[in-house]
């Protein structure tokens, strides 16, 4: 059984020479042909001399803030009132039991501030190299009203778009710590639960399905949530770049980098697709709220470029804003 994904172009070199150590051709036909096919899954692929592993602590929050309130956002995406947590654990020998205490420590008062309950769990062990050091899988339950109906395809023609705040923060504060990136002041991400936030819009108005659609733009950023709600919906979503939250700061990095604000992701915010009707008191219900304070109406639901979301930019043109290729950024959830 050969292992080779393409034998032709190690046919003539049926064993090493030195020439498949001098950097040339022979040594990429060996690493695409025999090591990274052999290594499958092992994440070699990026084909650097070195990996740097997600860190599990970052600015303004940590891997135990993330499990907790990504779980409830994803609740609170639904409408839904988030009330029980379970949590496993799988951590890697040799990670140390302080920072697992302090991930914990972390976990405990995010789930204390949420007021949501953990009511299960699980621990593994496993071998040194196997797990980043630790991973948390959570899953969660909520109650969402009877007269609550939220989802991608409840998108309609002539609704708003709104975010609740800046976005891209996450991504650049994980950006920096894992690339060892010093910016003149520290980039926090914007990891919170956002199911009070979500309360507060639903209870701005008395038509409870005046909120069509929610997501909260985690991976992908918002460019990727609002493709798939264009996809699902079977209609365009246009938006106006210029209205588009954004720290000057988190601007002028991507800048920099040559990266799209609009990819990078998010753990703190949400986009709502409401009735055009209504969007006024929600947004203003948003403001009032400490995790909406930002929050801005920045696009429109039509029926032209049905499926794709696109922009109006600065200086007046409009360019299509393609679903994410892959991962732009590194990431921990």
């Amino acid at each position: 059984m050969t292992l080779f994904t393409c034998p032709l172009a190690l046919r003539d070199y049926p064993h090493i020479v030195m020439a498949h150590g001098g950097g040339g051709k022979l040594s990429a036909d060996l690493v695409e042909h025999l090591i990274l096919p052999a290594l499958a899954g092992q994440n070699v692929n990026a084909l650097g001399d070195s990996t740097v592993l997600p860190p599990i602590l970052f600015p303004g929050g940590s891997i135990g803030e993330l499990a907790i309130n990504g779980t409830i956002n994803d609740l609170a995406m639904s409408g839904a009132t988030p009330l029980y947590l379970t949590a496993a654990f799988i951590l890697e020998e040799g990670l140390p039991l302080s920072t697992l205490a302090e991930v914990l420590r972390r976990m405990g008062e995010a789930a204390s501030r949420a007021k949501i309950r953990i009511v299960a769990g699980d621990t593994k062990v496993v071998d040194k190299g196997q797990a980043d050091g630790l991973y948390i899988n959570t899953a969660g339950i909520g109650e969402v009203p009877p007269d609550i109906h939220i989802g991608p395809t409840q998108a309609q023609l002539g609704d708003v778009v709104i975010v609740s705040g800046t976005i891209g923060d996450h991504g650049m504060a994980i950006m920096s710590v894992r690339e060892g990136l010093e910016f003149e002041t520290t980039i926090e991400s914007d990891c919170a639960p956002l199911h009070t936030l979500v309360q507060a819009m639903l209870a701005s108005t008395n038509n409870p399905t005046a909120i069509h659609v929610l997501r909260d733009p985690t991976r992908g950023g918002l460019a990727a949530s609002l493709n798939e709600i264009a996809r699902s919906s079977k209609l365009g979503i246009s938006l106006t770049e210029s209205a588009i939250p954004i720290t000057e700061q988190v601007q002028s990095i991507c800048e920099l980098l040559g990266l799209d604000p609009l990819h990078v992701a998010n753990e703190g915010k949400l986009v709502a697709i409401v009735d055009k009707d209504h969007a006024t008191r929600i947004l203003q219900a948003m403001h009032q709220h400490p995790l909406g304070k930002n929050a801005a109406l920045i696009g429109t639901v039509t029926d032209r470029n049905r499926g794709y979301l696109t922009a109006r930019t600065p200086i007046g043109g409009t360019r299509i804003i393609p679903m994410p290729m892959g991962e732009q950024l590194p990431r921990i959830c």
